[in-house]
């Protein structure tokens, strides 16, 4: 009980002491006030991993396309569109059938436009995306905060046998300059049709990027046509945007096209023009507000798996709440020592809200740091079979206002045992019972 005569002379270091008590008594329950910060860890963890996904989620999908100005398409669902020719996620035919090579060659020639990419889509290799495409790819295509695409080893490619590697092709099948490769018709990992008579070899290499790019293969649009040079079923040219012949010469049709405008206020009347495209029905989006439609459609998921989380916390702390109020019979006999001594009924209250500020304090240090712990160590999983770049980055604002917020609840907790312990008579505290 000597600290308790200290903190009855201390002053203006009262605090320092009662913060001392405080730890002294969660050491001597080490064992309940253990599991009591595993639950509530637990539940901050799981707070901070949902928000953390979100957020890195929308950052990775933002940094995928920069400097792009309009996706065409045929005409279908404008998510579809983005999905498919930007994000590499659901297949052609789900929402486009191609644009016919002399609709692109018309739109690319128009006076507003000061570039375009085309983009042939619908083949895979051992589970990545295969995407035709040429040059222009490589000297216009931007991402994150406007950065050009860059080689990591070799070049860009230059014949119909050529193709070109994302990062993480390369790292996950062990290509090197030179290889070999084949690639399959569809979408899966597994295929049931290989283009054997048209392989490829690999030239080139590019930097990782943290976007789809790194999961996909890059071939030219001749090469797309090599491959499919002998007639197909028509599921196959629905797949495929109905390639015909093999050679050099430019393809029938392509999945999509990216734009670039030489003037944005030109935007609006260039997109009006193309969806009023009378040859054929085409689509033209503006990736930003495509992906603002994107995130409307998930906000609900977000606000649902963000409110599962808060009620976890609450159920944490609802179980701190049941551990101190459990308690109070073992610490009857303590409180009532400490009151014998001298301590008033503030300290003692103020020491039970203490204990599980501390509680709470430490229990959502551990699950922040449990959060980001988790996220470092699985973001290579994630990328791997989800495609997702989630960034390394320290805790921020997001996660202290859930310490902060974490350590006032308990605070409040804490208030109905305090009081009932305020509430215990001196002699009650004293009187053995058998």
């Amino acid at each position: 009980m000597r600290e308790v005569g200290q903190v009855r002379r201390a002053g203006g270091g009262r605090w320092r002491l009662v913060v001392s008590l405080a730890l002294k008594s969660l050491l001597n329950r080490r064992l309940t006030a253990g599991l009591t910060v595993l639950s509530v860890a637990v539940s901050v963890a799981l707070v901070v991993g949902v928000d953390r996904v979100r957020t890195e989620t929308k950052a990775s999908f933002a940094r995928t396309i920069s400097g792009a100005d309009l996706i065409v398409g045929a005409r279908g669902g404008p998510l579809n569109l983005l999905l498919y020719s930007i994000f590499r996620i659901g297949r052609t035919g789900d929402a486009t059938s191609g644009i016919s090579w002399e609709s692109y060659q018309v739109l690319a020639a128009r006076p507003e436009v000061a570039w375009t990419i085309p983009l042939s889509l619908g083949d895979a290799h051992r589970g990545f995306r295969v995407l035709g495409t040429n040059l222009d790819y490589f000297t216009h295509y931007r991402f994150g905060r406007g950065q050009q695409i860059a080689f990591a080893a070799g070049r860009p490619f230059a014949d119909a046998e050529d193709a070109v590697l994302g990062a993480d092709v390369a790292a996950a099948l062990g290509y090197r300059l030179g290889d070999a490769m084949v690639v399959s018709h569809g979408l899966g990992e597994v295929s049931f049709r290989h283009h054997d008579e048209a392989p490829f070899h690999v030239v080139g290499v590019l930097a990782r990027t943290g976007t789809p790019i790194d999961r996909t293969v890059h071939i030219t649009l001749a090469g797309v046509e090599r491959m499919h040079g002998e007639p197909e079923g028509e599921d196959d040219a629905s797949e495929h945007g109905g390639h015909s012949e093999a050679g050099d010469h430019a393809p029938d049709m392509i999945s999509a096209f990216i734009v670039g405008l030489k003037s944005r206020p030109l935007l609006f009347a260039f997109q009006r023009f193309v969806n009023e495209y009378r040859p054929e029905p085409l689509l033209a989006i503006v990736p930003g507000v495509a992906l603002r439609q994107l995130w409307e459609l998930v906000a609900v998921i977000e606000t649902a798996m963000l409110a599962i989380s808060a009620l976890v916390i609450v159920a944490g702390l609802v179980g701190m709440l049941t551990m101190l109020l459990a308690s109070l019979g073992e610490r009857r006999r303590e409180t009532a020592i400490l009151r014998a001594v001298g301590a008033g009924p503030a300290l003692v209250f103020g020491l039970l809200v203490l204990e599980a500020v501390l509680l709470a304090a430490v229990a959502a240090i551990v699950g922040i740091l449990g959060a980001h712990g988790a996220l470092l160590v699985g973001r290579g999983f994630v990328l791997e079979n989800y495609g997702l770049a989630l960034a390394a980055s320290p805790p921020g604002g997001f996660e202290l206002a859930v310490l902060a917020g974490v350590a006032l609840a308990a605070g409040l907790v804490a208030l109905l045992p305090a009081w009932r312990v305020c509430g215990m008579s001196l002699a009650d505290g004293l009187t053995v019972r058998l």
